[in-house]
């Protein structure tokens, strides 16, 4: 005969079940005391009056009035929890942990994965019940990442590429878990608020909170700043109030098959320290700092083929104004407009939180057609200000997003009609091209130069272009310097291309060179933080806090200095692998420019003694 337990243990239990399902309020959530002690059923409802407490009062109130939680032991490896219709399943040694948990320790990490687990579960309720409210919003997808396509018919895109920084990578699975991971954090973490604040915006208006103080949070929007050149690095706490507007930055197209259709960038336009925001901030060039998607190239061979099928990461960078028209108009001879948009200040500080964001957590991939600089542009302008959203301005050129924010009425292009008044404000930054060909003049015209313009006179190899020099006055040889750097300039990119395309593709690499391309590679690989900060800082999520910006600043400079302890050895090992015939052009364009440089001081010399005389 099977033994019998004792009649007051079955009583006992269904006791415990009824005061389980009933003792607390009706907001609350019942519990099923099937295979619980007393003190488990204590421990039980002592977590989910934590939590309930925790949560805003509009999110108990709509949950379902017979839902359950349950405690169960087969739930599959790594899994906390689960919703099964009316039912939160949650594992039993989560309240195991939430029963050994250190009362004084607010920390305690036991009770936060309970508490955690729960919230998580409630907030896939809460979301499920009201017909996916939250996960199905077209304002949180495009918070949380899942961003437009350009291309109308493809709807959203199907990855999340806010891959970096992430408080749990199952957020990015799919929206619903996006928005239970976020409603996590959003109720137990206090820096949530600091970290992701659109997404604390967000949900503080959907459940009707009041609105927190962004005092507490590390003054500025955190951008990393740094030099490779100088082995410098900073955290450019940028301080919306003080930019001033914000430009569409067009660079204009050449013959090269990626650049004709131009280049989008957004300028900031940043006000100097002191001064007062307005006009006159545009004239604070130094202070202004440039937004650029660009296809990061880490594996040191430019392929069109890849660059169409999403092989590269593209990244944002932050430039200063000045590197960009160093770039653009003297290197590659293109012009640059800057056209202001018409944002209120609500949105220009959206679309630099935004930019923040995008800074430390996104990491997409480059597409030529589908996911270039215009479009990724346009996603940036789409959700950093919601009334743009509301325009029709997805494109997949520069110019094109140029035609649509005009016939939208956002891009103020009248500033470029006056060509006098648009240079002398910064709309528009000429190519050197034109300047170049009036220095050249100056030179041509005292010297009886045979060549009809500069680009021939580029043409000429560097030895044939330093017969000329020794005859040359201060105000030739003072033309002849610029000159002789621009063709330096113009060199150095064709021999970065030639070494990416010929060389370092691996197609007509020399054996011998093997181990320069590894070591280039490396150098590479170690410079990607440059444009994915995350890679500073191994732990934490979303903009990072004030201990962790010193972190990410002292980490930079000591990669920084690593670089540049390889550069210079690397440059003159990467040098043996150029053509004969382009490292003698290069070397003899160097001894030009020292041969000018000794021709002028000694021109100087003879003027100031004619001078003393």
């Amino acid at each position: 005969m099977v033994p019998r337990r004792p009649r007051g243990r079955r009583i006992g239990a269904a006791l415990l079940c009824a005061w389980l399902a009933h003792a607390a309020p009706a907001a609350a959530l019942a519990i099923d005391g099937t295979g619980l002690t007393a003190a488990d059923g204590e421990a039980a409802r002592a977590l989910t009056d934590d939590v309930l407490a925790r949560l805003p009062e509009a999110w108990p109130r709509a949950l379902p009035a017979d839902l359950v939680l349950r405690w169960r032991e087969d739930l599959p490896d790594n899994v906390h929890g689960r919703r099964v219709g009316r039912q939160v399943l949650l594992d039993r040694a989560l309240l195991h942990r939430w029963q050994a948990r250190s009362p004084d320790d607010p920390q305690d990490v036991g009770a936060r994965a309970a508490r955690a687990a729960l919230v998580h579960e409630l907030a896939h309720a809460y979301d499920r019940t009201r017909r996916n409210v939250l996960s199905g919003d077209a304002r949180l997808r495009d918070l949380a990442g899942w961003q437009r396509s350009a291309i109308r018919l493809a709807g959203r895109r199907s990855r999340n590429d806010f891959s970096q920084r992430s408080p749990d990578h199952y957020e990015l699975a799919r929206p619903s878990e996006f928005v239970a991971v976020n409603l996590e954090y959003f109720v137990l973490d206090p820096d949530y608020a600091c970290r992701r604040p659109a997404l604390h915006r967000y949900f503080v208006a959907h459940f009707g909170l009041p609105a927190t103080d962004a005092a507490a949070c590390p003054p500025g929007l955190p951008f990393l700043d740094a030099d490779v050149q100088a082995g410098e690095a900073s955290l450019l706490a940028l301080d919306p109030a003080r930019v001033y507007a914000i430009d569409y930055l067009l660079a204009e197209g050449n013959d090269r098959a990626m650049s004709r259709w131009g280049h989008s960038m957004l300028r900031l336009v940043v006000c100097a320290p002191g001064r007062a925001r307005g006009p006159d901030c545009r004239l604070d060039l130094a202070h202004h700092r440039v937004l650029s998607f660009r296809a990061f190239v880490g594996d040191v061979q430019i392929s069109g083929w890849r660059g169409l099928t999403g092989s590269y990461p593209s990244r944002l960078f932050l430039l200063p104004l000045d590197q960009v028209i160093e770039e653009y108009t003297r290197v590659e001879l293109r012009g640059l407009r800057s056209i202001p948009l018409r944002l209120q200040r609500d949105e220009i500080a959206g679309l630099l939180e935004r930019a923040a964001q995008l800074h430390w957590s996104y990491d997409g991939r480059y597409y030529f057609i589908g996911n270039n600089c215009a479009v990724e542009t346009w996603k940036l302008l789409h959700d950093g200000a919601p009334r743009l959203a509301e325009a029709p301005l997805a494109s997949i050129t520069p110019t094109g997003l140029l035609r649509k924010l005009e016939r939208a009425g956002l891009a103020e292009t009248h500033v470029l009609d006056d060509g006098e008044q648009a240079r002398r404000w910064g709309y528009y930054f000429e190519p050197m091209s034109a300047r170049y060909e009036e220095l050249f003049r100056i030179a041509r015209d005292d010297l009886l130069l045979p060549q009809r313009d500069a680009q021939a006179w580029f043409a000429l190899p560097p030895s044939q272009r330093a017969r000329w020099l020794p005859a040359a006055g201060l105000r030739e040889s003072a033309a002849l310097l610029v000159l002789e750097n621009a063709a330096l300039r113009r060199q150095q990119l064709q021999l970065r291309d030639e070494l990416k395309r010929r060389y370092l593709g691996g197609k007509h690499m020399p054996d011998e060179a093997a181990g320069t391309v590894a070591a280039l590679r490396a150098w590479l690989g170690a410079s990607g933080f440059l444009s994915r900060p995350a890679e500073l800082l191994p732990e934490g999520y979303g903009l990072p806090q004030a201990t962790e910006r010193r972190h990410a600043v002292q980490e930079a400079t000591t990669r920084l200095a690593s670089l540049r302890e390889q550069d210079a050895s690397l440059r003159r090992e990467v040098e043996r692998w150029l053509p004969a015939g382009q490292r003698e052009a290069l070397r003899g364009i160097e001894d030009n420019i020292a041969a000018i440089g000794r021709r002028l001081r000694e021109l100087d010399g003879v003027q100031r003694d004619g001078v003393g005389q």
